[in-house]
């Protein structure tokens, strides 16, 4: 898109939350060495409270995409303490912030009301439409060693992280195979990224049984490959599948999931004409976001030049 970025990654699962201890100072250093005019967090809790509390010298924007503000239905009392912890922060980052995105529509009743609706941006994470597109369905299932004669259906989560009810998809499956159905649920976990596609393009349909979400990536990504989506009503997915004929939304309970799911396998099983995928395109989305940093940085700089400092030339750095 022609702007000059510089990324600095926090890996918290690798190094837990002293990856927050002095993060400000961290990042008031990478600044001094990159002269950017825009600072990006892309996720909010701890984060985003610290870099937004630090960096006051230049416009910030905060991207929420999920957890961050709808909390996590964590076990064990320190988790839960940590996630509600995050959402404060989530809502302090979001007051200072010069500008907020959140992924999908749902998120936006959660942020705080000092939040002007002006700063705020519905924005989705693109998709790479080069990689997640139509495969061969059964050259992809001889990759993975499936059978030809079973119904698959792709489960897009860790089946150990309760937010997103495994144990309800499960029961799903459960009901399909008493009612005389072969299906096989298989779970998309610890699979690189180059292999989604094939996973994706090798299953008759994807389930999502999620208690929330924001906007989902794998449900835009199954789209993109024509895969039929399963799901219940959570994050954007209504607004992504509801008006595209093989796809189908469910309550949810096992019976109606499996009702649905059967649909699918009395169906087709592949998307004639899914709507709405062109503008998920990644340089669709980057032009978006893009135009949301210039129209942050000329509304920053406006204020800095009535105020009696300088402004600069547009120079983002995403964190």
């Amino acid at each position: 898109m022609g702007l000059e970025v510089a990324l600095m990654f926090l890996d918290r699962a690798h190094e837990g939350m002293a990856v927050y201890l002095g993060l400000g100072d961290k990042v008031r250093a990478r600044l001094a060495r990159f002269e950017a005019d825009l600072v990006h967090v892309m996720y909010g809790g701890v984060m985003a409270a610290q870099v937004t509390r630090s960096v006051q010298d230049r416009p910030t924007l905060v991207s929420f995409c999920g957890s961050d503000l709808l909390g996590e239905n964590a076990s064990g009392p320190f988790r839960k303490v940590a996630s509600r912890i995050g959402v404060a922060a989530s809502i302090h980052a979001a007051q200072r912030a010069s500008g907020v995105i959140v992924k999908s529509r749902n998120l936006l009743p959660l942020l705080p009301n000092a939040v002007k609706a002006a700063k705020t941006r519905v924005i989705p994470n693109g998709i790479d439409l080069k990689r997640f597109r139509p495969l061969d369905r059964e050259v992809c299932r001889q990759h993975l060693d499936w059978s030809s004669d079973r119904f698959h259906v792709l489960f897009p989560a860790n089946v150990g992280d309760p937010v997103k009810r495994p144990q309800l998809a499960r029961a799903a499956i459960g009901e399909l195979n008493s009612r005389g159905m072969q299906a096989d649920l298989h779970a998309l976990r610890g699979i690189r990224h180059e292999q989604v596609p094939i996973w994706l393009n090798a299953s008759d349909v994807l389930l999502l049984t999620s208690l929330h979400e924001g906007s989902p990536n794998i449900v835009k990504e199954a789209l993109a490959c024509h895969v039929p989506v399963v799901s219940v009503d959570v994050g954007d997915v209504r607004e992504r599948i509801e008006a595209i004929e093989g796809c189908h939304l469910a309550e949810a309970t096992h019976c109606d999931l499996a009702s649905k799911l059967a649909l699918v396998l009395n169906s087709p099983r592949r998307l004639r004409h899914p709507t709405g995928i062109e503008d998920l395109a990644l340089d669709r989305v980057a032009m978006r976001v893009t135009d949301f940093y210039e129209e942050l940085i000329r509304s920053w700089c406006a204020r800095s030049v009535k105020g009696g400092r300088r402004s600069s030339d547009l120079t983002p750095v995403v964190q």
